[in-house]
């Protein structure tokens, strides 16, 4: 993350061009990079430079074009994967190659089906949870490097008894096999020539508008919390119902306005019009601004406007064509003090004449975080690089401090030469999720008593899906509806119980009128009372506890449909 990987991969291209001939480059990259790589090209070399963008008959045209360079978005591939192929690059530049990390994503799929010469992925996070994705990332170089992904699974896993990946083994083989293939610049290789860098979190207080939304959603999340450790198991509609809960307390710790989009309640929005004082109207200083939320920047935008700043907003609906616009604007106007963005601008954008990064909110992937300062901390800017976290007092973001750890024993593990041979994992994803969720919200400090006690008690959870209204969750765009995935879990429920129902009258019918080929193949499991006649079926049964708590289970379960018919 910013520490040069564009300069080395045009670097390599003009090497390539020069040893052995190529005239045709492709660089795939997500949507809001493809202008910078434009700008760079531009800058570095005197390349022709095409974009591949628009309808379908712009886009053929596009391809007919000469240029030495063609940029597409990972999302175009699927759609132009034929013309792609009658343009045959020599070489082909994956930016940001994690997009590929899931084999069985169309994207992989389609990516995968490029064919040239020469080929270079770029990315700082080749491994982020399972040594699977590095198989994939890495097919794209060479299909034939670490072999077949089962053979490569077996060689490298460590399962349980039940066949449960627990960890990573035999890790010093794949990085032997990689020292040819991969260049890897750490952070700390190149400090001498970054700027110091000085983290700050910024603590507020929350009022009571925000925390009467903040707790009542910390109430969902601990009946929830203490179905899991008492069942350690959560539908579905559980977890949907979870994650919402879970968002409306990170909402309601920025602004309440981002949960009902009428009242304006939080006091991050006037410290952080103090601090744009001090740091843009006194100090002459630009500003990158971060917030997940679309609506919160909605709110720093009316601060910006108040105060006569001059800003850019960049955020998902932006179309590609006016994002680099954006960018060249902070960068190049001194007018433009600020660049406010959601984590649409998070990834690969170069944003050095900005020196200070305000987050107004602490992401739930840490890696997240690093990726919005990296924008402006990165090789080339010549300035002390300022971080300000906002973080709300009392409430999930506070906790969420200490999950700020990121995932690198299996990615030094594989990658760094003095990382281990076996990495242990262990736990199932919803497992570690719920472990995480027990971390952040034990111990918050509750302005009332009962919900205090609220994480003693193990309380059934109300499953009418009136207690959550519907939620948009504007994170990359996409909605949630608590209503439609609680409804959605009856009807799963509902499909269920009429199937199993279906099933024990078949049986019945099969136990009480049993034929000989029923008997022949079933003898094991069906036998006759010599006395009274009657057929029984033999069913091996767990422990007597695990009986009791199955039907404990299926009871309760057949009690809260009920009462969400009801």
């Amino acid at each position: 993350m910013g520490l040069g990987k564009t300069i080395q991969a045009l670097a390599a291209a003009e090497l390539m061009a020069k040893l052995f001939n190529i005239q045709k480059v492709l660089i795939v990259s997500p949507t809001s990079l493809k202008h910078q790589w434009k700008t760079e090209i531009e800058k570095f070399t005197d390349r022709s430079v095409q974009v591949i963008e628009g309808l379908n008959h712009l886009r053929r045209q596009f391809y007919r074009n000469e240029s030495f360079y063609k940029l597409i978005n990972y999302e175009l591939v699927f759609r132009d994967i034929d013309m792609i192929k009658g343009w045959a690059p020599d070489l082909i530049i994956l930016d940001e190659a994690q997009r590929i990390k899931n084999w069985k994503t169309r994207t992989a799929q389609y990516v995968k089906q490029l064919n040239s010469t020469f080929a270079i992925v770029l990315t700082g996070t080749s491994i982020e949870n399972r040594i699977e994705e590095l198989h994939s990332i890495m097919e794209f170089i060479d299909r034939r490097h670490f072999g077949p992904l089962y053979r490569f699974v077996h060689n490298h896993r460590i399962v349980d008894e039940g066949g449960k990946v627990i960890g990573y083994q035999n890790l010093q083989s794949i990085r032997d096999s990689l020292k040819n293939v991969m260049m890897r610049r750490k952070k700390e290789e190149v400090l001498k020539q970054l700027p110091e860098r000085i983290d700050k979190n910024f603590f507020v207080p929350m009022p009571k508008e925000q925390r009467a939304i903040h707790d009542e959603n910390y109430d969902i999340v601990a009946k929830l919390v203490a179905k899991w450790r008492r069942y350690k198991f959560l539908c579905e509609a559980d977890q949907r119902r979870l994650q919402i809960a879970l968002n409306y307390m990170r909402m309601a710790a920025d602004n309440t306005y981002l949960v009902d989009k009428k009242t304006i309640h939080g006091p991050k929005i006037e410290e952080l019009e103090i601090i744009l004082k001090e740091i843009i109207i006194e100090g002459g200083e630009k500003a990158v601004i971060f917030s997940q939320w679309l609506r919160m920047t909605e709110l720093v935008e009316h601060v910006l406007k108040r105060n006569g700043i001059g800003y850019v907003h960049l955020n998902g609906n932006i179309p590609s064509k006016q994002r680099a616009g954006l960018m060249s604007q902070f960068m190049e106007n001194p007018e433009c003090k600020v660049f406010l963005s959601t984590d649409a601008g998070g990834v690969g954008l170069n944003l050095q004449s900005g020196s200070t990064v305000i987050n107004m909110d602490i992401p739930w992937n840490p890696a997240v975080l690093e990726q919005r300062i990296g924008r402006v901390h990165r090789l080339g800017q010549q300035k002390t690089v300022r971080v300000i976290n906002f973080v709300t007092v009392s409430s999930i973001e506070e906790r969420m401090l200490d999950l700020l750890k990121f995932k690198k024993s299996l990615f030094a593990g594989t990658l760094d030469s003095d990382g281990e041979n076996v990495v242990m994992i262990g736990e199932s994803q919803l497992k570690k999720f719920m472990q995480s969720v027990e971390t952040l919200t034990d111990n918050l400090e509750k302005v009332d008593s009962a919900l205090e006690r609220q994480d003693q008690r193990e309380t059934e959870l109300d499953e009418e899906a009136a207690d959550i209204k519907e939620l948009t969750l504007e994170e990359g765009g996409h909605a949630v509806s608590a209503a439609d995935g609680d409804r959605k879990g009856l009807d799963h429920l509902n499909n269920l119980l009429n199937s199993g129902a279906q099933f024990l009258m078949n049986l019945s019918k099969v136990i009480t009128q049993p034929d000989q080929s029923i008997e022949k193949h079933l003898d094991t499991a069906i036998s006759r009372d010599e006395k009274t006649g009657k057929v029984y079926l033999k069913i091996p049964l767990p422990e007597t506890e695990v009986v009791k708590t199955l039907f404990s289970t299926l009871g309760e379960l057949i009690s809260n449909t009920l009462q969400m018919k009801n």
